[in-house]
C-alpha cells in the first residue's frame, strides 16, 4: 500500500516537472503566436462595428420602409442600424459625401458622380426600380389643353407642377428631361414642396400636377393610383428617353396591376424610371457590406410591378463600382462557414485565415527550437551536479586531502540527487549520475588503503552498474 503511495506521488510529481519544463520550453513561442495574433486582429479589425447610419428618406416614403426592414434584419446580427431622415436621394448622397452617414439609399440621376465620388463612395448593388410618376388632374387637362390625357412633357407649358424639394433629386432629374422637350422651368409654375403638403395641395385643385420619383410600394403613389379624376402621365418615347440618359430604363405599368377588379390601370402604361442603389463609404467596414448586400437579398428579390422575381438586385444597374462584398453577396451562394456558424464567428475566420495561415508557417520552424530546449531544461537538472562532483574529485587528489570533509559532501550530493525526478525517458542520465557519485566515494575509500577505484562504465567493477537498463 506504501509504495502504491509512493509511487503515485512519484507520477505526480514527474507529470508537473514535465508541464514546467513544457511550458518554459515552448512559452515563449506560444507567447510571441498570441501576440502576433493579437497585433493581426486590431490591424485587421475583423470584426464590424456594432452600429451603423443609413440615410433613408422622408417620413411614409419607399425608402424610410425598406430603412425599417434593413433595420430588423441586420438586428438579427446584432447590429444597430440608425435610419437617419432626409429629403431624399440628393440629401442621401450629400450626407455620404459629409461622412455623415455609412451607407444610403441614392437613385440614379440624382447628381452627377464626381471623381471623388467615384474613390470615396461604392456600390452594394441596384436594389430596385423608381419610376417617375407625373400625376395630374383630369380637369387641369381639359382646362389647359382642351384634351383629356397628356402624352408629352411640352404639353406641361403653363401648368402649376410640383417636382419636389431640392434634397429628394427629383427637380435635378426632371429638368433634365424638360431640356431634352426644349422646355425650361420658366415656362413653368414650379413648386417645391415635399410629397405631403404637395399632395394635399394637388388634392384640392391648387396644383394641376406632381411629380414624384418613387418605388411602387410609396404608400402615396398607391394612393394616387387609386383616386378619381387623377390620371397618371404615359410616356410614349420610354424607349428614347432610355437610350438618351443611361440612368433610366424604359418600365411598363401593366394594364389591371394596381387592382384587378377595378381594371386599374386600365391599360398599359409606358413609364421612365431610374435605378435606386444602395451606396456605402468606400471605409464602411466589410462585414458590413456584406451583411447590407446579403439583406439586400431577402428584401428585394421579389417580383413587382415592374420586376420578375430575383431581377433584383443585381450588379448590372449600378452607376458606381459594385464592391466585391456586394459581388459575392449577390452572384455567389452565401459562404459556407455562415450556413453552419453565427455570423460574427464566420467572419472572424474568413478575415483571420490568412493571417493564421502565413503565422502557421512562419511559427513551424520556430516550433524546431522547442523539443532540443525542452531536452536541455531536463538533462540540466541532471548534468549541473556533475561541476561539484569533479570539483571534490579535484580536492581528493589534493595532498593530505580531507577525507571526512569530502566523505560528507558527496553523501550530501548523494542524497541530493536522489530527489531529483526525471521521465523515464531520461532515467538512464540519472542512474550514470547516482553510479559516478558511487563511483567517487568507492575511490574515496578505496585511497585511504592505496586501492585504485574501478571506473563505473568498467563491465568487471564492483558490481554497480552505469546504464540501470543492462
Amino acid at each position: 500500500m506504501r509504495q502504491k503511495a509512493y509511487g503515485l506521488r512519484q507520477t505526480l510529481i514527474t507529470l508537473v516537472l514535465n508541464i514546467r519544463d513544457a511550458v518554459v520550453s515552448g512559452g515563449p513561442l506560444v507567447i510571441l503566436a498570441v501576440a502576433l495574433i493579437i497585433g493581426a486582429y486590431w490591424w485587421l479589425k475583423p470584426n464590424p462595428p456594432s452600429q451603423v447610419k443609413l440615410a433613408t428618406g422622408p417620413a411614409q416614403s419607399a425608402y424610410a420602409s425598406f430603412g425599417e426592414q434593413y433595420r430588423s434584419t441586420l438586428a438579427k446580427n446584432r447590429i444597430r442600424v440608425d435610419l437617419v431622415g432626409s429629403e431624399g436621394s440628393f440629401d442621401n448622397l450629400q450626407l455620404l459625401r459629409e461622412g455623415k452617414v455609412d451607407l444610403a439609399f441614392v437613385q440614379g440621376g440624382t447628381a452627377e458622380l464626381t471623381e471623388d465620388d467615384q474613390e470615396s463612395l461604392t456600390s452594394l448593388g441596384a436594389l430596385f426600380v423608381e419610376p417617375v410618376w407625373l400625376f395630374y388632374r383630369t380637369d387641369s387637362a381639359q382646362r389647359l389643353t382642351k384634351r383629356p390625357h397628356l402624352n408629352s412633357l411640352t404639353q406641361l407649358a403653363g401648368w402649376r407642377i410640383n417636382v419636389g424639394t431640392a434634397g429628394s433629386g427629383v427637380p435635378n432629374l426632371f429638368n433634365q428631361l424638360l431640356e431634352a422637350n426644349h422646355l425650361g422651368l420658366e415656362k413653368l409654375r414650379v413648386t417645391h414642396l415635399t410629397e405631403t403638403p404637395a399632395t394635399v395641395e394637388f388634392l384640392a385643385g391648387k396644383i394641376d400636377a406632381l411629380v414624384l420619383v418613387s418605388a411602387p410600394e410609396s404608400p402615396m403613389v398607391q394612393m394616387l393610383l387609386k383616386t378619381p379624376g387623377v390620371q397618371l402621365m404615359d410616356f410614349p418615347q420610354n424607349e428614347a428617353y432610355g437610350r438618351k440618359f443611361k440612368f433610366l430604363s424604359p418600365v411598363t405599368l401593366p394594364r389591371g396591376i394596381v387592382d384587378l377588379a377595378a381594371n386599374l390601370p386600365p391599360q398599359n402604361v409606358h413609364l421612365l424610371a431610374s435605378t435606386t442603389s444602395l451606396l456605402a463609404r468606400d471605409d464602411t467596414h466589410p462585414a458590413i457590406k456584406q451583411l447590407f448586400a446579403q439583406a439586400s437579398q431577402g428584401i428585394h428579390s421579389q417580383a413587382g410591378w415592374f420586376n420578375r422575381a430575383r431581377d433584383f438586385p443585381n450588379t448590372r444597374s449600378s452607376e458606381l463600382a459594385v464592391a466585391p462584398e456586394g459581388v459575392r453577396a449577390i452572384n455567389e451562394p452565401a459562404p459556407l462557414l455562415q450556413r453552419y456558424l453565427p455570423f460574427w464567428m464566420a467572419n472572424l475566420v474568413e478575415r483571420m485565415w490568412l493571417v493564421l495561415g502565413v503565422l502557421l508557417a512562419f511559427m513551424l520552424p520556430l516550433s524546431r527550437v522547442v523539443p532540443p530546449l525542452y531536452q536541455f531544461r531536463v538533462r540540466s537538472r541532471v548534468f549541473k551536479w556533475y561541476g561539484q562532483l569533479r570539483a571534490i574529485e579535484h580536492d581528493m587528489e589534493q595532498p593530505n586531502p580531507d577525507r571526512a570533509s569530502i566523505q560528507a559532501e558527496l553523501l550530501a550530493l548523494s542524497r541530493k540527487v536522489e530527489k531529483i525526478t526525471v521521465p523515464l525517458s531520461y532515467a538512464d542520465e540519472l542512474y550514470a549520475l547516482r553510479s559516478h557519485i558511487h563511483w567517487v566515494l568507492q575511490k574515496l575509500e578505496q585511497q585511504e588503503h592505496g586501492v585504485g577505484a574501478a571506473h563505473p562504465n568498467n563491465a568487471e567493477n564492483t558490481g554497480h552498474q552505469a546504464n540501470p537498463h543492462a
